[in-house]
């Protein structure tokens, strides 16, 4: 079962309401690019490699409904579609990645026909779907000699397959590590404020029948401290060129006490979310969801926060390369120091 797919029967795209785990499993299609980029803002989808899917399928989308006559016109479309699918969510790179390859690829077929730009606008986003598990599939291996039987993970977010199109990042390590008899065993962090460990990670972990606790963010160092850790596995939303890693708010403190208590910090990424453009973290934008997604919470049935409170709400931070032990890609497994090995392992083809 995909997170998303291509319903071409329907001429839509299908896909999970993360909104709804873990009561429902619900399903939902959309029909054209508004309906996708409001999807991604409103985190009905969401997780780096997945919302770059859906934009490369919301262009599909604007392409299949578009009244251009010429090439030119439907060219004029994408762009301007491509903006609103853009501006969704501005801090996940896989998400302008992937609508920058497919206006490539429809830029590549004008000297064609309307019908042809189309075509190659939904071949393109389905080919980003498949190509999205087969890398999951294979960071996941490289991941998994990582972890050794009996360890316990602490994790942040959620990076399974609900983050992507199928299998995971940070979570398909876990997956895959269970897969080969490993027994392992996660700690779950709730990842405050719309805590996608405690609804979906854990949701997740369930179904795999993966054994987890879930744990507060602000327990996670308690459990580093005691000694009752061995490794920490994070996904990644955007990676600077020198390795500084923007993820989910609260992964930097996560870092930091792994650092100070000696116990590696994995980061699990396809080379699509490293950002060459942009040098270090200082310059990876941070996105700032509305505050009453703090304010707003219930305990009891009972406003928590006073009504007059007012909050800040990053979505994101940023931490520095070397809180990281090293990155897990689908070329292999990348130390320090992040920018000449990594240069090193595209150069090879193969793990640095």
């Amino acid at each position: 079962m995909r997170t998303l797919e291509w319903q071409a029967e329907r001429g839509a795209l299908r896909l999970i309401d993360q909104r709804a785990l873990p009561s429902e499993l619900r399903f939902i299609e959309l029909t054209s690019a508004g309906e996708v980029a409001q999807a991604i803002r409103e985190m009905t989808v969401r997780g780096a490699p997945a919302i770059g899917v859906a934009a490369a399928f919301g262009l599909a989308l604007a392409a299949r409904h578009s009244r251009a006559n010429s090439t030119g016109e439907l060219l004029s479309d994408l762009h301007s579609n491509a903006a609103l699918l853009r501006a969704a969510r501005p801090t996940a790179v896989n998400l302008g990645w992937a609508i920058d390859g497919t206006l490539r690829v429809a830029r590549g077929a004008a000297s064609g026909t309307v019908e042809d730009i189309r075509r190659r606008v939904l071949d393109e986003a389905q080919r980003l779907a498949n190509e999205d598990v087969d890398t999951n599939r294979r960071m996941a291996a490289y991941g998994a000699d990582l972890v050794r039987d009996g360890d316990t993970i602490i994790h942040h977010c959620n990076t399974g397959a609900l983050a992507v199109v199928d299998y995971g990042t940070a979570l398909g390590v876990v997956r895959a590590a269970h897969e080969q008899g490993k027994r392992v065993h996660v700690l779950v962090d709730e990842t405050r404020p719309r805590l996608q460990g405690a609804r979906l990670t854990a949701w997740e972990l369930g179904e795999l029948g993966i054994p987890y606790h879930i744990i507060t963010d602000g327990a996670a160092g308690h459990f580093l401290h005691r000694g009752q850790v061995q490794l920490v596995l994070v996904g990644g939303d955007r990676v600077a060129a020198n390795g500084d890693l923007a993820n989910k708010i609260g992964t930097y403190m996560l870092a930091l006490a792994a650092r100070a208590n000696r116990i590696p910090f994995y980061c699990v990424v396809p080379l699509s979310t490293i950002d060459h453009s942009c040098p270090d973290g200082s310059a990876i934008p941070i996105e700032e969801r509305d505050p009453s997604e703090v304010l707003e919470l219930e305990v009891h049935g009972q406003r928590v926060t006073p009504r007059a409170a007012q909050a800040r709400n990053p979505a994101f931070d940023v931490t520095p390369n070397e809180l990281v032990t090293a990155w897990v890609t689908e070329r292999g497994i990348v130390r320090a120091p992040f920018a000449a090995n990594l240069a090193h392992l595209l150069a090879q083809g193969g793990p640095a």
